[in-house]
């Protein structure tokens, strides 16, 4: 269980019944650019398959949220990683994100990677580097289409 509390009374938690799915899918599916149009239900299973963690204000309402999908062991993958704009500035993501490191981690984990377009700097500074080009590859399954190959692989 991760929980950490800010002297200027923000808290983190990983604690799953604290998360405000309708609010976090507000967000990502209406703000974030990897997640525009994310339906509820998918939102909703993806939270249900990843370890999610909440920021919270001083009256513990939800103002920030990242989940991370692990094997527990060796790999750990960061994403849905959102500050709510009225407490951007305030170092809540590079809060989040290195306590999220340090725990994982603290765990044993070897490598913690994310995609992300435009906030290279934000986790620079916590120690994530840019990729090997050549090496990692994607299949992008939102624009690949099903083949029909009749059992042949």
């Amino acid at each position: 269980m991760l929980n950490d509390r800010r002297d200027d009374g923000y808290t983190l938690s990983s604690e799953r019944e604290r998360i405000d799915l309708d609010r976090v899918h507000q967000w990502l599916s209406t703000d974030a650019y990897w997640a525009l149009g994310r339906p509820l239900d998918q939102m909703r299973a993806a939270v249900a398959g990843s370890e999610p963690f909440g920021v919270y204000d001083g009256d513990g309402e939800q103002v920030a949220f990242a989940r991370v999908v692990t094997d527990g062991a060796v790999f750990a993958y960061l994403c849905d990683v959102y500050v709510d704009p009225a407490h951007r500035g305030r170092g809540l993501g590079g809060w989040l994100v290195r306590h999220l490191r340090d725990h994982y981690a603290a765990r044993g984990l070897s490598r913690f990677v994310l995609v992300t377009r435009d906030a290279h700097a934000v986790y620079a500074r916590h120690g994530f580097t840019d990729v090997e080009p050549g090496r990692w590859m994607e299949c992008d399954l939102r624009a690949a289409t099903p083949s029909r190959t009749n059992g042949a692989t």
